[in-house]
């Protein structure tokens, strides 16, 4: 479905792969250009670092000359300076740090080759200030770039079909569903 163009949801349990599937669409979809063709957003600092590593790991195999660097209120002022001067090919960050680049005179250009949104852990973003944080941001990107994609990652969603619409700002998204072997109560 990322290969085609397509955005929407991946909800499997935790431990099932969802990271790997959704980086692994993405590299699908890289192009032969310089500049950050990924960002990658995650609710929380500690599992930025987490992320990157785990997205790190597959690049010398499938995309090798990419690299994956991390952005957010941690980030030393040294890595934020080598990163203005050039973007990693994906970018792990956080919903502040992503406002923040918004928010740059020229954040248009510097996103422009952005083709793959990745939202991790939506279920705990959505519903929330820092959700809305992320749709506005969504919507900025949509508006300047409409062809690019959106997936997001949840474990724990109950309302799948409402939440992957409010993520990807349409109800023509495509949801994957891991398989669940056991009954919820």
């Amino acid at each position: 479905a990322m290969a085609a163009g397509r955005s929407g949801l991946l909800h499997a349990t935790t431990g099932s792969g969802k990271t790997l599937a959704v980086w692994m669409g993405a590299l699908l979809r890289r192009q032969p250009r310089a500049g950050l063709q990924v960002l990658w957003l995650t609710p929380m600092r500690a599992l930025a670092a987490d992320t990157t590593r785990a997205l790190q790991l597959p690049l010398a195999a499938m995309a090798p000359g990419w690299s994956v660097g991390m952005r957010t209120g941690d980030t030393p002022s040294a890595e934020r300076a080598r990163q203005d001067r050039r973007l990693p090919a994906a970018l792990v960050t956080t919903p502040e740090s992503l406002s923040l680049m918004l928010t740059r005179e020229h954040a248009r250009e510097e996103l422009g080759q952005v083709h793959t949104v990745i939202v991790d852990e939506w279920h705990e973003l959505i519903g929330s200030k820092r959700g809305v944080q992320v749709q506005l941001a969504l919507a900025r990107l949509r508006r300047w770039f409409p062809a690019q994609v959106v997936w997001g990652l949840s474990a724990t969603l109950g309302n799948l079909d409402e939440a992957m619409a409010t993520l990807v700002a349409s109800p023509d998204g495509c949801l994957v569903q891991g398989r669940l072997d056991k009954p919820l109560v």
